[in-house]
């Protein structure tokens, strides 16, 4: 059946008439019914850990949408917490880490191949899933990019321009190397086993790419992502990957290329008939609708879906948003642009 599956013949380079698509943050906040099973758990983490939860909204857009994708439910940081690092989350305001300023707390942090137990739960969830989910459905796995996932860990939370971890790069190139090498072997790791348990695809988020410049954004985002693809082509040949290096403009041209992706993934910050022409030459590309298309709906949203289509349509294309869907997002929306990919 795999060789049917619409996601993987675009990974594998086919054009389609019509682009597979799926969602990201596709199980979320903005479902009555992940609301339900989140109060359900108690709080997100909780909801992570709980592989039967986790399963079941990662399914429940699969249920309500038929997705040609259903992407595991976890977020990026329970690596770090694997890890060692202390990790929680405070009610509308995101997640919390305990931080990483000096060498002493690097060596805290455990060794890349340590991960395993405490992400047990998380392998369970995708073995679920690839007993659950339809068969035509492809099951993607995922990890937080090197550069992203250490602007968390150094930083202790989210900042608005990874400040914490471009000061600490300046100030302490070797601890900053360290922490670098050691988010990109476990991420191999985390990955790997990802596959194992039964991903078909799996997803880099670099999500604060953008904020890299010049050399740094070839030695921070391309070049650990570079190593993590092609570690995981080794163990793994034949599952795809997708890169989505956000922000990167128009170094999104020759990602692909460069890191051995099968896919790069989009925001919207580039046209689609730039990517078509600068991004696509190399192979699939995914995206890319603004998110708050999901929000506001109505005719804007189906004419930027048919201009995303109809610029993309020469080349392998997975249909799907430039962000993840926000929390305020209609679900009717979200129905409105699968119908519009699908029925033109």
């Amino acid at each position: 059946m795999a060789e049917k599956k619409s996601i993987l013949k675009a990974l594998a380079g086919e054009a389609q008439e019509v682009p597979p698509i799926w969602m990201m943050r596709q199980a979320g906040r903005y479902l009555p019914e992940y609301r339900a099973t989140r109060a359900k758990a108690g709080d997100f983490l909780s909801l992570c850990y709980n592989s039967e939860l986790a399963a079941e909204v990662t399914l429940q857009p699969i249920r309500r949408y038929d997705f040609d994708a259903s992407i595991l439910f976890a977020d990026i940081l329970l690596l770090p917490q694997a890890l060692g690092a202390d990790l929680w989350f405070v009610t509308g305001e995101g997640p919390r880490l305990s931080t990483i300023e000096t060498h002493s707390d690097f060596q805290k942090l455990k060794h890349a191949g340590d991960v395993h137990e405490h992400l047990a739960p998380i392998y369970e969830t995708l073995r679920i899933l690839g007993r659950e989910l339809p068969e035509k459905t492809t099951l993607i796995g995922f990890a937080g990019a090197p550069w992203t996932v250490a602007t968390y860990m150094i930083a202790g939370r989210g900042t608005p321009d990874q400040g914490p971890a471009h000061k600490l790069m300046v100030e302490n190139r070797a601890l900053f190397d360290a922490v670098m090498d050691l988010l990109t072997e476990a991420t191999v790791e985390y990955l790997s086993a990802q596959i194992e348990a039964g991903a078909e695809v799996v997803k880099l988020f670099d999500s604060w790419a953008g904020s890299l410049e010049g050399d740094e954004f070839t030695r921070y985002s391309l070049e650990p992502q570079r190593k993590i693809i092609a570690a995981l082509k080794a163990r793994h040949p034949n599952t795809p990957i997708i890169a989505f290096p956000r922000g990167a403009g128009e170094r999104f041209e020759g990602f692909a290329k460069a890191t051995g992706a099968d896919c790069v993934a989009l925001d919207d910050g580039v046209t689609p008939e730039w990517a078509a022409k600068h991004v696509q030459k190399d192979g699939c590309v995914q995206g890319n609708l603004k998110s708050s298309h999901m929000v506001t709906g109505g005719e804007d949203l189906v004419r930027e879906t048919r201009h995303i289509v109809e610029a993309f349509k020469g080349g392998p294309h997975i249909f799907n948003l430039g962000h993840g869907i926000t929390p305020d997002a209609d679900p009717d929306n979200v129905q409105l642009m699968i119908d519009t990919v699908r029925g033109g």
